[in-house]
């Protein structure tokens, strides 16, 4: 049997990716995973002679190899993880092994909501600003990739709890933690700590010099400020409170402070091109990344004020007959329904329901009250979702197609109405993923 050095469990963007990578660097690899591969990435790994099977694992293989890297969708209690952990074969993550090969500085965002527009924004803006910068991670390509077909100077990443449940090295010279909710709670043992701990994962290695952006108007993320390292940089943004460092909002005005606490520059967030308070924090994240980069506060206005939307997230598809529909797929959580909701001015047709992740649906009755005069449930098992609203609203149907649930909720709209695709669930019943749930919607609403 021949024995591998490196042996990549899942191949996905994450698993290719490190596999490309591992072959760059001269190791010996195999890329093994239990489901069929998709043909571009079983394409990749035949283009590049790297040795891989599907449809099962061999054990016999994983359990001679030097170490494993384990794909973020794997959990660690996987049969074949406890089985690798019993050999005391070293399991890395992706995020460990590329660090090792590549130079950059990191800028890594993680959070329940709002870590892929502000990834985004950050990315843009440092482009704006002439920087040699790479987009990675969860959004895009894997950062094994991008290391291992690119030298920047700078790398903007989105990073998941999937990808930090197994950090150990892994080191952003700025950190971003959006804002902290319960969320993929399955996958934690229905344990929202759990969760939290495996957030916190992004700092743990930050040594002095080093910064950490967070929001300081969430709860959660306040309770576990004692996981910060000692000599970490902290960089609060808050828009209910008016502080001297980080960012903040008064009257309107958008506060940006350096690194020496004193203001670098202010913006009416009027002119922020992303509207709603949730969008807020975005842009002030990322507006102190580009105040501690020393990027020039022209360069910051500009690209907070042209920031254009990433797609399936508060995404306006089209008015039709007077009737607003709004493609929110990316809400896969409550929190992410619940700014989206908020964020709406005009009575709401919503159109929610998926995979539930053990859902707590309490803090959506208020705006459920006040804005929604429909529900349409999308998902094969509804009965959470009628439990959580039926006393609240007016009326709930039930659907089983993205077309049924388009054509439903325009027959019930009245001008003025918007149609809000926002699940607060996963999307894995009936569609591929969040993406496909969000072209579906558009598809449908164009079919009109």
């Amino acid at each position: 049997m021949k024995k591998f050095e490196c042996v990549i469990l899942g191949a996905g963007e994450s698993g290719v990716g490190s596999a490309i990578l591992a072959k760059k660097q001269g190791l010996t690899v195999f890329v093994s995973d239990k489901n069929l591969i998709a043909p571009a990435f079983r394409d990749e790994l035949v283009a590049n002679n790297i040795w891989f099977e599907q449809g099962a694992h061999s054990e016999e293989i994983m359990l001679n190899a030097d170490f494993i890297i384990k794909s973020p969708g794997i959990p660690s209690r996987a049969h074949i993880i406890q089985q690798i952990l019993k050999a005391n074969i070293p399991v890395m993550s992706e995020l460990d092994f590329a660090q090792q090969f590549s130079s950059a500085k990191v800028i890594a965002i993680t959070g329940t909501n709002g870590k892929t527009t502000t990834t985004s924004m950050v990315y843009e803006l440092l482009n704006n600003a002439g920087f040699k910068v790479e987009l990675a991670g969860n959004i895009g390509i894997s950062y094994a990739r991008m290391v291992a077909n690119k030298k920047p100077d700078y790398v903007v990443l989105e990073v998941s709890s999937f990808q930090l449940d197994d950090v150990r090295t892994f080191k952003p010279d700025i950190a971003i933690l959006t804002n902290l909710s319960p969320d993929h709670l399955d996958r934690y043992d229905y344990e929202y700590q759990n969760y939290i701990n495996a957030k916190f994962k992004l700092i743990q290695n930050q040594r002095e010099g080093d910064c950490f952006v967070y929001n300081l108007d969430d709860a959660d993320t306040l309770l576990n400020l004692h996981q910060v390292p000692q000599n970490t940089t902290c960089i609060p943004i808050s828009y209910y409170k008016s502080i001297d460092k980080g960012a903040c909002i008064e009257q309107g005005l958008m506060k940006v402070f350096n690194l020496q606490n004193k203001i670098n520059f202010t913006m009416n967030i009027q002119h922020l091109a992303l509207k709603g308070i949730h969008n807020t924090y975005n842009s002030m994240a990322t507006a102190v990344v580009g105040s501690a980069l020393n990027v020039r506060k022209e360069v910051i206005r500009e690209s907070l004020a042209n920031f254009k939307n990433v797609e399936h997230r508060l995404e306006h598809v089209a008015s039709v007959r007077g009737v607003d529909f709004i493609n929110d797929s990316k809400a896969t959580n409550v929190n992410a329904a619940w700014f989206a909701l908020e964020s709406a001015q005009n009575p709401v047709i919503w159109i929610a329901g998926g995979v539930d992740k053990g859902n707590d649906y309490e803090s959506l009755v208020p705006l459920i009250k006040e804005k929604v005069k429909l529900i349409i449930c999308l998902g094969v098992d509804n009965t959470k979702l009628h439990n959580a609203f039926s006393k609240h609203v007016d009326l709930m149907l039930n659907t089983t197609s993205m077309q049924e649930a388009v054509k439903t909720a325009f027959r019930f709209a009245s001008k003025g109405d918007t149609v809000l695709l926002s699940p607060a669930c996963a999307s894995f019943d009936l569609f591929l993923n969040y993406q496909d749930r969000g072209w579906a919607f558009k598809q449908s609403v164009k079919g009109l």
